[in-house]
């Protein structure tokens, strides 16, 4: 079989799997009133996409004589804590910012939860809703550029954490951070390999030139992903362009954040 037909073949499985994470997401958007068919269905959504971007990541590598492998970024310990270099290529853009949450010790997270039910969640403390609002005025005093909106999770938490810092009008729900929040439950190894690559296939595109981008998702468990992160600590991810994956630079904490002169 020539490269010609390899080619050829791994697009029709890009795009059966494409065509499955429609399907799939059409059913969770009809199922969004029973929490455990939304779940699951949003499960099959998002490891289809993911093998779908993987499979175009493929073709990619196909076309220039270059096959790309088909695993998930390996967690790369963090370089360091910010520092003047660090901000300064902060302000030229080109990094993903994946920030956690503020302080959420406010109720609980019960079984039955609804993400328009605020009071099924753990949501923000005093502090949390304080360090939202520190968090978004840092970032505008120290200059840094942010691509609007900023995705986040759909959980309570995320969402006011998002709109104290910048604003309900630059916020997008993104569902797909539920799945990092699943990671730190019991989940197989096929599933939380599945999560992964999609995750990796977010963090490699790079945001739009001479700017950054803003997630406001979870902490992820040791080891796994980008690793834990205190209340709204942020991850610096350099991406590194479709197919290539992304680097780990720094995990700052918001008190480094602030107390950059």
């Amino acid at each position: 079989m020539d490269q010609r037909q390899n080619i050829e073949n791994v697009k029709r499985l890009s795009s059966y799997h494409f065509a499955q994470e429609e399907h799939f997401k059409r059913l969770k958007r009809i199922s969004a009133n029973n929490l455990a068919l939304y779940d699951q269905y949003a499960s099959l959504q998002y490891l289809h996409k993911a093998l779908a971007h993987r499979y175009k990541a493929i073709i990619a590598g196909m076309m220039s004589s270059y096959t790309i492998p088909f695993r998930s970024q390996k967690y790369q310990k963090p370089a360091g804590s910010i520092n003047q270099s660090l901000l300064n290529l902060l302000r030229e853009g080109g990094y993903i910012l994946y920030v956690r949450h503020g302080e959420a010790n406010v109720g609980e997270d019960q079984p039955n939860l609804s993400f328009e039910d605020c009071s099924t969640q753990r949501n923000l403390s005093d502090i949390g809703r304080r360090q939202a609002v520190t968090y978004g005025e840092v970032l505008r005093r120290l200059s840094i550029p942010i691509v609007y909106p900023v995705l986040v999770s759909p959980f309570c938490r995320n969402r006011e954490t998002a709109t104290l810092a910048f604003g309900e009008e630059n916020v997008q729900v993104d569902p797909f951070w539920v799945e990092i929040y699943k990671l730190s439950g019991n989940l197989s190894k096929a599933n939380q390999e599945s999560i992964l690559n999609y995750l990796r296939s977010v963090l490699e595109i790079k945001p739009p030139m001479g700017s950054n981008k803003v997630i406001i998702a979870h902490s992820f468990p040791k080891g796994v992903g980008l690793g834990e992160i205190p209340d709204m600590g942020t991850v610096v991810v350099e991406p590194q362009g479709q197919g290539n994956g992304y680097k780990v630079v720094a995990q700052i904490s918001l008190v480094e954040l602030a107390n950059i002169p």
